[in-house]
């Protein structure tokens, strides 16, 4: 059997590259036990504001808006990083200049998927879309930087993912699939979907995610 993993998630949300960290880290563990159990890692768009422009606004007011001033935002950065501290990513929030419409970040996802592409180019791609933002303030709703790191990924050429981009292929398609995980009630994410069967919510530790994982595969106790 395959162990299949839907992640809905979104790439600005901090919480879930912290939560794809860990899902990281208990796969690792998994594999030492289980060692040729498949495992298929699928991306399911989430957007945490749909109503973004396209090329986006500027990080700092966006952030102080949302969170209701720079302090409030200082406190919720606090326990990211300390949430963080132990082997997590390396979030460089000073860096971060734009809060980028994800949508072409997810349609690129998608496309992956569609065309079947090799699960490793998916994680190279996703890990550094997420890198990109978090650690090192690239705006990833550009074409250009989005071509580069598929490019880099493996699996694509830059020329083709630009003409891609350009167009609003997938789009609708992407949007639709937003829409259908928020009307079965994932309101927050990041979300886990194990095996088709058990749903884990938020960036849970390893531990929790692996214990999850074997509950799914019927060889453990409740999560």
């Amino acid at each position: 059997m395959t162990l299949t993993i839907d992640l809905v998630s979104d790439f600005v949300c901090p919480w879930c590259y912290l939560g794809k960290t860990h899902l990281d880290r208990a796969l690792e563990d998994l594999r030492a036990s289980h060692p040729s159990l498949p495992v298929q890692v699928n991306w399911l768009p989430f957007f945490l504001d749909a109503k973004l422009p396209a090329g986006g606004m500027p990080y700092a007011a966006y952030m102080e808006a949302k969170f209701g001033g720079p302090q409030a935002v200082e406190a919720a950065n606090a326990r990211l990083l300390e949430a963080a501290a132990d082997g997590g990513p390396r979030f460089a929030f000073e860096r971060i200049k734009v809060r980028p419409n994800t949508l072409k970040a997810h349609r690129l996802c998608y496309r992956a998927q569609r065309l079947g592409a090799r699960p490793e180019h998916l994680k190279a791609f996703t890990d550094s879309v997420f890198a990109a933002y978090f650690e090192h303030g690239r705006d990833i709703g550009d074409n250009a930087v989005l071509a580069e790191l598929a490019e880099a990924a493996g699996g694509a050429r830059r020329a083709d993912i630009l003409e891609y981009l350009e167009s609003d292929e997938d789009s609708a398609a992407v949007l639709r699939m937003a829409q259908g995980i928020a009307q079965q009630g994932i309101g927050a994410v990041p979300f886990f979907i194990l095996a088709r069967q058990l749903g884990v919510s938020g960036a849970q530790s390893p531990a929790v995610l692996g214990a999850a994982i074997l509950q799914a595969l019927g060889e453990g106790g409740r999560a």
